[in-house]
């Protein structure tokens, strides 16, 4: 058992060590490979979900083009403004991870090919998928570029809760694909959502995660 560091004020946490480059570099393909593995499982039900991530879907249906690239090319705009918000270091990264996406996205195209799967399959599992990638990258100061810059910046300076931040966005998003998929689909699409933003109200959380 670690011994208690009396210098640090009641109820506050040890800082932990910052992450190493190598720790860093593995935390954001960790991130891409659960994020883009969502995305298939979701593109494959017909379901959209929120987030830049819902819209590029949405566009993947009209477009013939991978929603991992969709989503890197509807993140420009964003990048900007998180290296001003955010700093150069989350900028870049976010950057690195969003071209990770892309890459990987193209390449799940030639690789795999999901014939059949359940919408409540697709919306919990690839929902929930999606959010461990978005919470990964967090942790290690990366985003996913858009709405996800947004609802960080939030928190960090407004201390709105991230999670809960992007269930109102989500809400808007999922209404605009209401012309685009069937009732049915934007019930799971729905609950795709809401498993996203779930594993960011459960645990991210300012003060739970020691590393930075």
């Amino acid at each position: 058992m670690q011994p208690r560091d009396d210098s640090l004020p009641s109820g506050a946490l040890p800082i932990g060590r910052p992450h190493s480059v190598a720790e860093d570099a593995y935390a954001l393909a960790i991130g891409c490979i659960l994020l883009v593995l969502g995305l298939v499982f979701l593109k494959a039900a017909g379901l959209v979900t929120g987030g830049v991530a819902g819209i590029a879907l949405l566009l993947s249906y009209w477009l013939p083009i991978p929603a991992g690239v969709l989503f890197t090319l509807i993140n420009i705009p964003f990048f900007a403004f998180a290296h001003r918000v955010m700093g150069a270091k989350f900028a870049v990264k976010s950057l690195l991870v969003n071209l990770g996406i892309a890459l990987l996205s193209t390449v799940s195209r030639l690789s795999i090919d999901v014939v059949h799967v359940h919408p409540a399959f697709a919306a919990l599992v690839g929902g929930t998928v999606i959010g461990l990638g978005i919470l990964v990258l967090a942790r290690h100061q990366a985003g996913v570029g858009g709405t996800g810059i947004l609802t960080l910046w939030l928190q960090n300076t407004r201390g709105w809760n991230a999670g809960r931040t992007q269930i109102a966005i989500d809400v808007v998003i999922l209404c605009a694909s209401i012309p685009v998929i069937s009732a049915v689909q934007l019930a799971w699409s729905a609950l795709s959502a809401a498993a996203i933003s779930l594993i960011l109200i459960a645990w991210h959380r300012p003060g739970r995660y020691i590393g930075h």
